[in-house]
């Protein structure tokens, strides 16, 4: 195991740079998602660790060795990739073996290896088969299997789970997580999908456009997102953001109802702002914010609700069961204590 450190990294391809002197230190044993849209640059990210990419500026350490020259076989990481990348001629067992006898380890060694990694992951019964023969989930399985053997200082996970339906992606990311926790490997995962980041990662670093927008724990990226951006981003679904106007006496004008925010807030009157307040912390009252329903999402142990206020779209979720109508006006009034403000032209936090 080892930390890994990254410095004023950067990433340019001819004069386009994908990478703006990106900072992020990995403990040792950590779990650390990378998150953000298409294109925020976090795949790249990620394969500079690996060694896949080379870095423009900046240095990159696992452990105490700057690795911005050495080769990937040289840096003691193991990738798991979105695709398999399983050979399909042969079994199960010679794929997770595969990357250690090009090390030309002991062979008893490496069928140690292979059974006890096999073991962890439930693939025991299927070390005679060819990856064919295989569900998704066990492939996915054989995948990371690969990678255990390897004993990595780090694992690196590059949207694994990308490929599976629901119910299996639930599943693995259990299996990741059960993983960590009983290797202490340090990870780094990739994904879009910020609820697997919420429920697995020790860390999570919020990129767009190249930079980091935020980063920390799940849970103090959801309470105090520092700009719009997280607010949005994180949570599914995420908060609702809405324009309003901020007045004297810890009030702000939203949708032509006066809510309270509480005196945290250092605002001016009249002060353009945005109102952040999250889903579930809205609740049906006879005043407070009119919106007109558009759209009923009943889950059985919720109910969320895609409302119209105005020209925004806002969304409420009830733990009770209700029978909203498409059209039919409701009110809501928010939790003061969970209200956010950001600043209308810089999208801080306020």
């Amino acid at each position: 195991m080892a930390q890994v450190a990254i410095r004023e990294a950067r990433k340019s391809y001819g004069s386009a740079e994908v990478l703006h002197g990106v900072d992020i230190d990995i403990a040792d044993g950590e779990f650390v998602v990378l998150v953000g849209p298409s294109g925020c640059g976090k795949s790249t990210l990620l394969r500079m660790i690996a060694g896949l990419e080379s870095i423009s500026a900046g240095a990159i350490s696992i452990g105490s060795r700057v690795v911005n020259t050495l080769p990937p076989m040289d840096r003691d990481i193991a990738l798991v990739f979105q695709s398999y990348a399983l050979f399909p001629h042969m079994k199960i067992f010679d794929n997770m073996a595969f990357g250690i006898k090009l090390r030309r380890a002991d062979r008893r060694v490496n069928q140690e290896r292979v059974k006890n990694a096999a073991e962890i992951l439930g693939l025991t019964p299927y070390l005679d088969r060819y990856p064919r023969e295989l569900s998704g989930g066990q492939r996915q399985r054989v995948a990371m299997g690969r990678a255990i053997v390897r004993n990595p200082q780090v694992f690196l996970f590059d949207e694994p789970l990308s490929n599976l339906d629901a119910k299996l992606r639930v599943q693995m990311r259990s299996e990741i997580k059960g993983l960590h926790q009983r290797l202490k490997t340090t990870t780094v995962f990739v994904t879009h999908d910020q609820v697997e980041a919420m429920t697995m990662a020790d860390k999570i670093v919020v990129m767009r456009d190249g930079v980091i927008e935020q980063m920390g724990s799940p849970l103090d990226l959801y309470d105090k997102p520092q700009n719009t951006f997280v607010a949005g981003f994180i949570g599914s679904p995420g908060m609702n953001l809405i324009r309003g106007t901020a007045k004297s006496g810890g009030t702000v004008d939203v949708g032509g109802a006066s809510l309270n925010i509480g005196g945290a807030h250092q605002v001016q009157d009249g002060q353009p702002v945005v109102y952040g307040i999250r889903p579930e912390h809205l609740h049906l009252a006879d005043e407070g914010l009119s919106a007109t329903v558009a759209v009923v999402e009943p889950a059985g142990w919720q109910t969320q609700v895609i409302l119209r206020m105005g020209e925004s779209e806002i969304v409420a979720v009830f733990h009770e069961r209700h029978h909203f109508q498409p059209g039919q006006t409701i009110h809501l009034k928010p939790s003061p204590e969970h209200a956010h403000l950001f600043d209308s032209v810089s999208s801080m936090r306020i």
